[in-house]
């Protein structure tokens, strides 16, 4: 009998079949799915988004940059540069993986050899190790600017033991005049982190070699000045170097701008002020250009441009003359009598005060309501009795104590505003300050007291609280000579740009602005009170009139109070030449010329002068006969004598021209000087 046998073993074996197969079929089926599902995709990638993801790839290959247009220069009224372009060697340095710990100690390690070779402050090289922390990207960072032949041919000799360090050509501001124009023209500096974070040009400020106004008429037309970026196109490898440039568009060079201020002029007024702590403004009282604006002492703007030291920002800060600060248009003092001009104007407008009224000065008067008495602290005897223009003309304090409470004190502000006062003139300087007008609520606020009677008489007079700048004080009287309109003053007289050239402005023998409403009866008598504060023999400016009868000028003398004297220095009779220097009081004079069809004003104040009829007066006598002399405001340019003046003169043309200021030259040969 046969038997069919089969081993256990093999049984077993049979029995998995089936489950094997239908694992074979599984894993099999899982593979195909995910092999469509990979081909399905490589289909959209290839085919479907083809033009996606070369974008994505051209992105990833080309890198746009922008590049820093030629920035655009400054000139006074006359043509004369105060702001150029100077080619200067920079040191370099472009840092591979900066972030990382090897490339971070590789970048020390080459600024430890550079400063064997070179001098590297330690604020470059604080200013390095934040800028490459950044991601940029291959881009060459500023080590250093303005080498030396000497140093920059130390460096070549030994870049190849200096990764990533090379020598790039730049530009850096030059500044002529530099120290009559620094507080006007002002000067560029680095980018800072504040920069960055008040601007919505984040793109622009990053560029490493940028340089931004800081300060004045640079700061406050930066952008017009720094024109229009560029871009480059360039490839660059998987880690960012740049491999080629591909593309390449020039941006817009900056616009020229050209000031109002007459250099010529400006000189004067500086070599006039002397070594004093003063500040003079003159303006033409029809268009409102400022033709100078002087502080004294100045600076040198190029300091800052190159970059100053810690010991010469320390010198200029401890400077107790303040050279850094423009005490033109930033300084405040009290305006003292020169405001008189502002309680008279308020008395007669509000009918508080007629021109026939006379108002008897005995020496003081009675404060109401307080057991004082405020003195006339120009002739403590009394005047007598006197209407409002012999009060000018005498500046007499207790007759502006009676005016001032009769118009009271929501009269006199509002006069003081139509007037330029309490508010910044928007001139174009960041810095300007607005002085203060005070008003009730204003006291109130600030000290917790309610106004008083004694501070009307106090703000009557241009003391107490009351602040102004020269520049409004000016403003005030180009206002007053020039019938009651309301001119502002401006630095800017043009901006020229290739893409909109303009003509040139015409003269102007009435003012473009609006009337104050001021009547002309009124205006009329107090322009005679400053006729007579200058030309009268008892007025208190007369030492100082013009003799020249077709330029003589009318005035308002003022002194502003630093330090109340106490009763027992009265006593000792302590004269102001014993006091130290900084207690002594500030000096002011407001005047403008010729009487009889007025054309400039002028502001002087010297501080701690003493007396504004001993110190400033004279001051202002001799900067009004010169600006009638040269007569700036009827001085017309043409661009081609425009042109001449500044490129053909060797005495004005930057002896270090390097290739920046010769294309510079060539973009304003085919300009003409533009005009609102």
């Amino acid at each position: 009998m046969l038997v069919n046998f089969k081993a256990p073993s093999m049984a077993r074996r049979e029995d998995h079949y089936p489950r094997f197969r239908r694992r074979t079929l599984l894993l099999g089926g899982l593979q195909a799915g995910l092999l469509g599902l990979l081909g399905g995709r490589l289909h959209q990638l290839q085919s479907v988004e083809t033009d996606k993801y070369r974008v994505l790839a051209e992105g990833n290959r080309l890198r746009t940059r922008l590049l820093m247009p030629t920035r655009g220069l400054i000139f006074d009224r006359t043509g004369r540069v105060l702001a150029a372009n100077r080619s200067n060697f920079r040191l370099l340095m472009t840092a591979e993986k900066p972030r990382a710990s090897a490339g971070a100690k590789l970048v020390e390690m080459v600024l430890d050899r550079l400063g064997r070779l070179v001098t590297i402050s330690e604020r470059d090289r604080r200013h390095l190790m934040e800028q490459i922390r950044q991601p940029r990207g291959f881009v060459p960072l500023e080590v250093r600017e303005n080498l030396t032949w000497d140093e920059m041919a130390r460096i070549e000799f030994n870049v190849p033991d200096l990764p990533g360090v090379s020598i790039g050509l730049g530009q850096t501001r030059e500044y002529f005049n530099a120290d009559l124009t620094s507080h006007i023209v002002g000067y560029t500096g680095r980018v800072s982190a504040e920069d960055l974070a008040s601007s919505d040009e984040e793109a622009v400020l990053e560029l490493p070699d940028l340089r931004i106004g800081k300060r004045g008429i640079e700061k406050s037309a930066d952008r017009a000045l720094r024109g229009k970026p560029g871009v480059v196109q360039v490839e660059v490898n998987a880690v960012g170097r740049v491999m080629r440039q591909l593309n390449r568009a020039e941006g817009d060079s900056g616009a020229d701008v050209v000031l109002t201020i007459d250099v010529e002029l400006q000189q004067f007024v500086a070599d006039r002020l002397g070594d004093q702590s003063a500040a003079a403004v003159v303006m033409d009282v029809i268009t409102g250009d400022v033709l100078a604006m002087v502080s004294v002492p100045g600076f040198d703007s190029n300091v800052f441009a190159r970059g100053i030291t810690q010991a010469e920002w320390q010198r200029l800060l401890n400077d107790p003359r303040k050279p850094l600060v423009n005490k033109a248009a930033q300084g405040v003092y009290p305006p003292g009598s020169t405001y008189k001009i502002v309680t008279a104007l308020a008395a007669l407008e509000s009918r508080a005060l007629t021109l026939s009224d006379r108002i008897f000065c005995g020496g003081s008067i009675d404060l109401p309501g307080w057991d004082q008495k405020k003195y006339c602290w120009i002739c403590p005897s009394g005047h007598g009795w006197l209407n409002v223009t012999e009060a000018l003309q005498h500046s007499c304090d207790v007759f502006f104590y009676e005016a001032a409470k009769r118009a009271g004190v929501d009269q006199i502000v509002q006069a003081a505003r139509k007037l330029g006062f309490g508010k910044r003139t928007d001139i174009g300087l960041a810095e300007e300050s607005p002085g203060l007008l005070p008003t009730p609520g204003w006291t109130l606020e600030r000290t917790g007291r309610p106004w008083t009677i004694g501070n009307t008489y106090n703000l009557g007079i241009g003391q107490g609280d009351m602040l102004a700048t020269p520049l409004q004080i000016a403003v005030m009287t180009a206002r007053v000579a020039n019938g009651g309109y309301g001119v502002r003053p401006r630095l800017i007289a043009a901006t020229v740009n290739a893409r909109r050239p303009i003509g040139l402005r015409p003269l102007r023998s009435a003012p473009e602005a609006p009337g104050l409403s001021f009547r002309a009866e009124n205006l009329n008598a107090i322009r005679n009170g400053m006729d007579l504060v200058v030309n009268s023999p008892s007025g208190t400016a007369f030492a100082s009139r013009i003799m020249e009868r077709d330029k003589a000028m009318a005035g308002k003398t003022g002194t502003s109070q630093v330090k109340r004297m106490t009763d027992a220095e009265r006593d000792r009779k302590i004269s102001q030449e014993q006091l130290p220097w900084h207690l002594r009081h500030h000096a002011l004079f407001c005047a403008y010329a010729p009487v009889g069809n007025p054309r400039y004003a002028c502001a002087v104040v010297v501080e701690h002068g003493i007396g504004g009829s001993r110190t400033a007066a004279p001051v202002a006598r001799d900067i009004l006969l010169q600006v009638q002399k040269i007569d700036p405001s009827r001085r017309t340019v043409r661009p081609s004598s425009l042109t001449k003046t500044v490129f053909d003169s060797t005495a004005e043309t930057p002896a270090t021209a390097g290739r920046g200021d010769r294309l510079t030259t060539e973009r304003w040969q085919r300009r003409k000087i533009t005009g609102p």
